[in-house]
Formats: structure tokens, C-alpha cells, sequence
């Protein structure tokens, strides 16, 4: 029983590690390539500065109120990274009308999924969100 203990701890430990590393690396990848120059581009960059201070609220008061709050926040965490991918996508198809007016609709989607903007690149706002529901569970399991 107490082994089982030691690989539960060891595995909350690498969850919240690399909810950690996945939260920093994206903030500073944001970062890098300016993406904070309208409102809509601070979404993902405010989703997880707000993910930041819960989880490190988190870590020394686990009270119900503090896991709920973590519980909204990756949510809309998630739905941001829908929005961020659907931003993209729209942004992508609009530039390939434009460079291929004569184009069908298939051939300007799938030429949008590799366009300027990463239209997928949101997708790690999703896994990010999923990472930390993860962590929740873990914690909330009874020990």
C-alpha cells in the first residue's frame, strides 16, 4: 500500500511539472511572436497568467471554492483554444480568397490549415487545459 502511495505523489508531481513547463513554454512562445497586440490575441496569454495564480493559490489552500475556480478557468481556457483555432482558420481562408479568388471551397480550406497563421497552434490551449484537469483529479482523489 505504501508503494502505491509513493507512484501517486510521484505522478501528481509529473502532472504539475509539466503543467508548469506546458504553461510557461506557451506564455513565452506567445511572447516571442508578439502576440499581444489586440485584445483577442491577450485571450490565451490571460487564460494562463489567471492559471498561474490559481494553481499557485492551489498549491497551499486546496478549499472547494479554489478548485472550482481552477475547474472555470481551464474551461475557458479550452474554449479559447477552439476560438483561437476558428480565429486562425478564418483569418487563413480570407488571405487564400484572396491570393486564389478562382479556388473551390475545399482547396481554400485545406490551404488554410497550413496558411500564415498556425491554424492548430491553439490546439495547445486545449491539451493545456486538459493537463490541468488532470492534476485536479489527482488531487481531488481521497489518499
Amino acid at each position: 500500500m505504501r508503494k502505491d502511495k509513493v507512484r501517486h505523489l510521484s505522478l501528481k508531481k509529473v502532472i504539475l511539472f509539466t503543467l508548469i513547463i506546458m504553461m510557461l513554454g506557451t506564455v513565452l512562445e506567445l511572447y516571442l511572436i508578439n502576440h499581444y497586440e489586440t485584445a483577442l490575441q491577450l485571450i490565451p496569454i490571460l487564460c494562463i497568467g489567471s492559471l498561474m495564480l490559481i494553481l499557485i493559490i492551489l498549491f497551499f489552500i486546496r478549499t472547494k471554492l479554489i478548485r472550482v475556480i481552477f475547474k472555470v478557468i481551464l474551461v475557458i481556457s479550452a474554449l479559447s483554444g477552439f476560438y483561437g483555432v476558428y480565429l486562425h482558420l478564418v483569418a487563413n481562408y480570407e488571405f487564400e480568397i484572396e491570393m486564389t479568388p478562382t479556388a473551390n471551397n475545399w482547396d481554400l480550406f485545406s490551404e488554410s490549415l497550413s496558411g500564415a497563421l498556425p491554424a492548430l497552434a491553439p490546439f495547445s490551449m486545449i491539451i493545456l487545459a486538459l493537463i490541468g484537469y488532470s492534476y485536479l483529479k489527482l488531487i481531488n482523489q481521497k489518499q
